[in-house]
């Protein structure tokens, strides 16, 4: 099935996020107006207007819901509340809490604001007070009561030497306080309904109001006295005074009367002449979005219906918030769409790349809005057209034309313009009698669409020739042939890469394959059974005669389409397999499935070769890329990920890292070739290898001077490398083989490093209390060493040589012809025995705590130790029986012969420790040999 030549994937990584950072609430901009700040359930996050990306995030201790926040006028404080009652202040830009304190409200607080010089705060709660707070002298400075209800509207009069506040609360009346003397001075009463919003002139003179009543009021503030009331036929949550100096002619201003922007129920905005109540300007809707009808209007949660109006006066633009959580600019005078953010995405639940180069990606939410987002810049363009939820997205080869279906029974086709990126519907389609869940388009050229519904057919749907449209016409589309395809939910549909085959997958656990070829029919191929639950997804493999299907029941399977028969199935899913796509050109397949993983699969060999894992919830979208370099997946926890293949990437890295360990190796034995030592030792713990640092150690401890050029060059290391010392020092510790090394590190560094230097090392203590144990089973080892030798040596002392008699008279003496004949064999040079016993003794250690080289005859050094020591032992043994026999007899030793043995005595003292090892291997074949 594969090339030969080709690469496989081993692996993606996380190229961009589009993340959720608005979901609902508060949203206010910055005085420099570079920023939008808005609230994210425990989180405040930070929007730079520029790129889109989220820079700052600030989030409570306690994990609670912020309820209202205020960026002071200056941008240099942000103050926060959460419902836990606290209030924090933040150094936004580091994201850190400054102060935090205990709001006074037995209640959350619903409202706040900072007045123009930033020193005073006042929070609305919604037990009915209003407390304000001198932020630079951190206390509470007026409690004001007497509102009812939650006070959901607190606004500082800009000219700050009034001394003004205004707030608003259930009542629907908009009371005004003097904080010279903590009164109420007035209550405002024209609304019947929530005040939502206030704005002021620019000489302070005369404020407008807006409320969910429909109206909006013009208020003189020096008589305290409505001057106008403007019906706006709509619930207005916004309103925005104009300044009067400036050209607004586009927009319907003709006079330099006081006009005002409304923003509300309606989703457009408005421009009212306040002198005459009339609307001199209505903002144009897109071509597809139609004006929203009195009855929608009456529902609450209509997406298009605008929550917020700000205006952003040093740029001359206004910033509209909707309440499916976008953010929009618009830039005056003309009111033309400048920039489009999504705040939240909610369930993703399809999602495609689109145009040239894969530089955008089109997005199918819980809502009936298609998105576009431009992946530089995560601007967004907001697609209007269905009328209910969109379950499906499919794009054509060329990527500039895609598909969609909807809840609302039809399918739509869209066209992006190649020069502007700007899309538009061209197509549209509708004779389904239930939601449309699934749909494909045709793989050779933009000819036709299929589309899978909930009631159990598959249509087929012709394209014209020509997709170009003029104006707001859209061309009408009629289902070439319809197919009732299953007993339930057709929940996929796929062409085949030569148009002439169709599969369907559905939720009835089969899937069928449909052949495309006749005119105006479909013909049923064949049905592919074996799923123990329904089928969520199917494609046709690029290029073998292989479908692929995904099922509920956690499985993946390759079917042949020649004969039907499963070719191979893979598990690993914990749940539902979603969606499968093939990539490295039809020899693998990546999946998503409801434990919201990926998984790349290698077709060949059955084998998973890497889970992704960046989602909490379903993945229901996942698509790969023209030049197969990239991957995009949507999941329902409102995250779209984009990732990138590092196939290429980790193998140069890898064959990078082989290089330059080689190239480390070589300069390693070089330095320990030139006896570099110092620098061999740190090159070794740069390359974090153990082993090899031990063989440096071993390397250091093998010349003359041992001792001292250990301490020099160990005492010379940077800090961090004797902390990765220590740490090898206890691992060394664990093998008898490499004690001695270890010990002897451990001994310059206790010996020259003080206490409390040792103490500060990374896992110092746990590593010393590695220690302790192994070299306490180490030093039982050598004293129970010392005990067998010391016995050994008791016993050479005392033992007769075998087959002599067991009483001598006093003339006899003992045959000793044997022991003359052998006399060359046990004959020691003094000399070379006091060289041979020094070199044991270094051996012996070296031996004991060394990796042994396969190169060295180890094995003949120990034979020689073990004949030279039977030899010694042996010539002892006869000295010593023929001194007893002297004895027995009454004679007395010679002075010759006591110096002799007191020789004899301290040659056997140093041998025995040292051989103690290899005697008690060999000691009883010796004296077998010997006594023979």
């Amino acid at each position: 099935m594969a090339n030969t030549n080709l690469q496989f994937k081993t692996n993606y990584d996380v190229s961009s996020k589009i993340e959720p950072f608005y979901k609902g609430g508060k949203v206010q901009i910055s005085k420099d107006e570079k920023y939008i700040f808005c609230t994210c359930g425990s989180h405040v996050n930070v929007l730079e207007i520029s790129t889109g990306k989220i820079i700052h995030s600030v989030e409570h201790d306690d994990q609670e819901d912020i309820t209202s926040f205020a960026l002071s006028c200056d941008d240099e404080l942000l103050v926060t509340a959460s419902r836990a009652l606290l209030l924090k202040q933040w150094d936004w830009k580091q994201a850190q809490c400054t102060r935090s304190w205990r709001a006074i409200h037995t209640v959350p607080v619903a409202s706040m604001t900072f007045d123009s010089t930033s020193t005073l705060l006042a929070t609305g709660g919604c037990d009915g007070t209003i407390k304000l707070w001198d932020v630079v002298k951190q206390y509470c400075t007026h409690n004001l009561k007497g509102s009812s209800g939650v006070v959901h509207l607190v606004e500082f009069h800009p000219d700050i030497s009034r001394l003004q506040l205004f707030s608003s609360s259930l009542d629907c009346g908009i009371r005004l306080w003097d904080l010279r003397s903590s009164q109420c001075v007035c209550v405002l009463q024209s609304h019947y309904s929530a005040v939502t919003s206030l704005s002021f002139s620019a000489d302070g003179g005369t404020m407008i109001s807006s409320g969910r009543d429909k109206i909006c009021t013009v208020w003189d503030l020096k008589s305290q006295k409505a001057k106008r009331t403007v019906p706006v036929y709509e619930a207005v949550e916004g309103v925005v005074m104009l300044p009067q100096k400036q050209d607004f002619s586009q927009i319907g201003v003709k006079s330099k009367d006081l006009h005002f922007i409304t923003a509300g129920s309606k989703g457009v905005l408005r421009v009212w002449e306040a002198s005459t109540a009339r609307c001199v300007y209505t903002q144009t809707f897109p071509s597809t979005l139609s004006p929203i009808s009195e009855d929608e209007e009456e529902k609450d949660d209509d997406p298009r219906s605008l929550v917020y109006l700000l205006h952003l006066p040093t740029s001359s633009r206004l910033a509209t918030v909707t309440a499916e959580h976008n953010i929009l600019l618009y830039q005056l005078p003309g009111l033309t769409t400048q920039q489009q953010f999504v705040g939240y995405n909610d369930e993703v639940l399809d999602v495609k790349f689109l145009g040239k180069g894969d530089s955008h990606i089109v997005v199918a939410t819980n809502s009936c809005q298609l998105k576009v987002f431009e992946l530089l810049t995560n601007s967004c363009q907001i697609l209007y057209g269905h009328t209910d939820t969109v379950l499906s997205l499919d794009v054509f080869k060329k990527g500039f034309v895609f598909a969609s279906c909807a809840k609302d029974r039809s399918v739509r086709v869209w066209q992006m313009d190649s020069d502007s990126g700007q899309v538009h519907c061209v197509a549209h389609g509708s004779s389904h009698t239930n939601a449309v869940g699934s749909i494909t388009c045709s793989r050779m050229k933009a000819s036709f669409i299929v589309s899978g519904s909930q009631d159990c057919t598959v249509k087929v749907w012709d394209l014209p020739a020509d997709l170009s449209t003029t104006g707001a016409d859209i061309h009408q589309l009629t289902a070439r042939t319809t197919e009732k395809a299953h007993d339930k939910d057709v929940n996929s549909v796929a062409v085949s890469p030569n148009d002439k085959l169709l599969a369907s997958g559905s939720q009835d656990r089969t899937a069928k394959l449909w052949s495309l070829a006749g005119e105006g029919t479909m013909g049923l191929l064949g049905v592919f059974r074996g799923h123990r639950r329904g089928v969520w997804a199917v494609c046709f493999s690029p290029v073998d005669q292989v479908l692929a299907t995904t099922s509920a029941d956690g499985t993946t399977k390759l079917w042949s389409l020649q004969d039907f028969s499963c070719l191979k199935t893979f598990e690993g899913h914990d749940a539902s397999v979603l969606k499968v796509i093939f990539v490295s050109r039809g020899t693998q397949l990546l999946t998503s499935g409801s434990d919201g993983l990926v998984k790349l699969w290698t077709i060949k060999t059955n084998e998973c070769v890497k889970t992704l894992d960046a989602h909490q919830d379903k993945v229901w979208g996942l698509h790969a890329s023209r030049k197969d370099d990239k991957m995009v997946t949507g999941s329902a926890d409102s995250n779209i990920t984009v990732w990138v293949d590092v196939t290429e990437v980790e193998l140069a890295e890898e064959q990078a890292k082989q290089e330059d360990q080689i190239l480390k190796q070589q300069e390693l034995s070089n330095l320990l070739h030139e006896k570099k030592y110092l620098k061999a030792l740190g090159l070794a713990i740069s390359l974090d290898q153990p082993h090899t640092v031990l063989t440096v150690i071993k390397a250091i401890r093998q010349v003359e001077d041992s001792r001292e050029l250990l301490e020099k060059t160990v005492l010379k290391l940077r800090l961090d490398q004797k902390e990765s010392l220590l740490r090898y020092c206890a691992v060394w510790n664990t093998n008898a083989r490499n004690c001695l090394d270890a010990q002897a590190v451990l001994q310059v560094l206790l010996t020259h490093l003080p206490p409390e230097e040792l103490l500060q090392y990374q896992g110092a203590r746990t590593h010393l209390e590695g220690l302790i144990p192994y070299t306490e089973r180490h030093m039982q080892r050598i004293g129970q060493l010392l005990q067998k030798s010391m016995f050994l040596n008791y016993m050479w002392q005392k033992m007769r040589v075998a087959g002599a008699p067991s009483g001598m008279g006093q003339d006899e003496e003992m045959d000793t012809t044997q022991l003359e004949q052998a006399q060359p064999l046990f004959m020691i040079d003094k000399g070379k025995e006091k060289g041979s016993s020094e070199e044991k003794r270094d051996g012996d250690d070296s031996d004991s705590g060394q990796d042994e080289d396969p190169n060295c005859p180890v094995d003949d050094e120990e034979d020689d130790d073990e004949v030279s020591v039977t030899k010694k032992a042996s010539t002892n043994f006869v000295r010593a029986e023929n001194g007893e026999g002297t004895k027995t007899n009454g004679n007395h030793h010679s002075e010759s012969e006591e110096s002799s043995e007191e020789e004899d005595q301290e040659e056997r003292d140093q041998t025995t420790v040292k051989a103690a090892k290899c005697l008690l291997a060999s000691s009883t074949p010796h004296c077998q040999t010997f006594a023979s």
